[in-house]
C-alpha cells in the first residue's frame, strides 16, 4: 500500500502544470513575416501623339536645319563641279528644247572663239566684269536710283539664273541669285565664268552659246568671228527673240558700234584683263 501511494505522489509530480510566462512576453504579437523586396517597375515609355509639343518642336527644327545643310552642301558641290566640267544643259534651255523640239547648241571653249566677241559681250553687258566680285554694287545703285533693274544684272549673275536657277523675276530667284553669285565667284576664275556665259547665253530663238550663233547666223565658227558680226552678236544679248543680227536695222546697227567702242576701251584700260591673262598660248 505504501509502495502504490509513492507512486501515485510520482505521478502528480509529473503531471504538475509549468509556471506560467511573464506578463509582457504573453501579451506580445507574434513577429511578422519576412516580405521579398521588389524593385520598382520602370515608367511606361510615352507615346508618340502623346509626346509633349516642344519635343515635337525640337525635333522638326533639327530635321529642317539638316534638310537645309545638305541642300547647301549639295549646292555647294555641284557648283565646285561646273568649275571644270561643263553643265550638260540648264532649265531655260530644257523647256525651249520641249517647246520648240529641239535647240542650236554647241559648245566651244573660250580658245576657240575669236577673243573679241568676249570683250564684246563684257563690253556690252558687264563693263566691270573684271572689278566686281559677282555684284556690281555701283550698278545696283544706280539702277535703284532710276527705278530699274536694267543693267544692274552681272555676267556672273546671269550665269547663275540660267545654269543653277530659273528665268523670271521673282523675289524668291533674286534672292538665290544675289547667295549663289559670290559663292560661284569663290570657285570659278572669271575666264571660266565668261566661258560658260557665251556657251549658255540665248542669241535667237532655240540658238543657245556662241559657236550655235555664228553658225546660224553668218555660217562661220566662233574662231571666225570678224569685229562687226562679234559685236552685232552681242547687241543682240538683251532681246536675242526679237532682233536679227544677220539683217540689223539702223538702231542695232549703232549699239553695235557703240559695243566696239566699249570693247576698245576695256582692253585698253585693263578691265579685259581677268579673261584675257589666262589665255592658252
Amino acid at each position: 500500500m505504501a509502495r502504490a501511494a509513492g507512486s501515485t505522489a510520482k505521478g502528480r509530480a509529473r503531471l504538475a502544470p509549468e509556471p506560467p510566462l511573464p506578463e509582457d512576453e504573453a501579451a506580445a504579437p507574434p513577429p511578422p513575416k519576412p516580405r521579398r523586396s521588389r524593385a520598382p517597375k520602370p515608367p511606361p515609355e510615352p507615346l508618340l501623339d502623346e509626346e509633349e509639343p516642344e519635343g515635337l518642336g525640337r525635333r522638326f527644327v533639327t530635321f529642317l536645319v539638316r534638310g537645309v545643310l545638305l541642300l547647301v552642301v549639295a549646292v555647294v558641290g555641284l557648283v565646285a563641279l561646273f568649275s571644270v566640267v561643263n553643265p550638260p544643259t540648264d532649265p531655260y534651255m530644257m523647256s525651249e528644247s520641249r517647246r520648240l523640239g529641239g535647240i542650236e547648241q554647241d559648245w566651244v571653249s573660250l580658245d576657240d572663239v575669236a577673243p573679241i566677241m568676249p570683250r564684246a559681250a563684257v563690253a556690252a553687258e558687264d563693263a566691270n566684269f573684271c572689278e566686281h566680285w559677282g555684284l556690281d554694287l555701283r550698278a545696283i545703285r544706280t539702277a535703284m536710283a532710276q527705278g530699274s533693274d536694267r543693267g544692274a544684272s552681272t555676267i556672273s549673275q546671269q550665269v547663275v539664273k540660267n545654269v543653277f536657277l530659273w528665268q523670271g523675276r521673282s523675289w524668291t530667284r533674286k534672292a538665290l541669285e544675289a547667295g549663289l553669285t559670290p559663292v560661284m565667284e569663290a570657285f570659278w576664275t572669271k575666264r571660266r565664268i565668261l566661258e560658260v556665259y557665251l556657251n549658255v547665253a540665248e542669241f535667237g530663238e532655240g540658238v543657245f552659246g556662241v559657236e550655235a550663233a555664228a553658225r546660224h547666223w553668218f555660217g562661220v565658227p566662233a574662231s571666225d568671228l570678224t569685229e562687226v558680226q562679234a559685236a552685232r552678236l552681242a547687241a543682240i544679248l538683251p532681246s536675242p527673240k526679237t532682233r536679227d543680227p544677220a539683217n540689223p536695222t539702223d538702231s542695232l546697227r549703232a549699239r553695235a558700234r557703240s559695243i566696239l567702242d566699249g570693247a576698245a576701251t576695256i582692253e585698253a584700260d585693263g578691265r579685259a584683263a581677268c579673261f584675257e591673262e589666262a589665255a592658252s598660248p
